[in-house]
């Protein structure tokens, strides 16, 4: 790539952090939401929304961190 041409690294790993973060809160925020309260209330755990957002915003930040502050 030329001069200015793109975004550079712990560009991109700032913005999987935040990304992740926000993928957090919302899994939380699903975690808590009154369907899937009822749902784990009657055993059958929690919603697939809920865990799928809570694995990606985690793999998601994990991604980030590491990129950020590896030497």
């Amino acid at each position: 790539m030329g001069k200015g041409g793109g975004m550079n690294k712990s560009t991109i790993s700032v913005v999987m952090l935040v990304v992740g973060v926000v993928l957090i809160v919302l899994g939380l925020q699903e975690y808590g939401a009154f369907g899937s309260s009822l749902s784990r209330a009657i055993g059958r755990g929690p919603s697939t929304r809920a865990v799928v957002l809570l694995a990606c915003g985690g793999a998601c930040a994990i991604f980030g961190a590491m990129n950020i502050f590896r030497k």
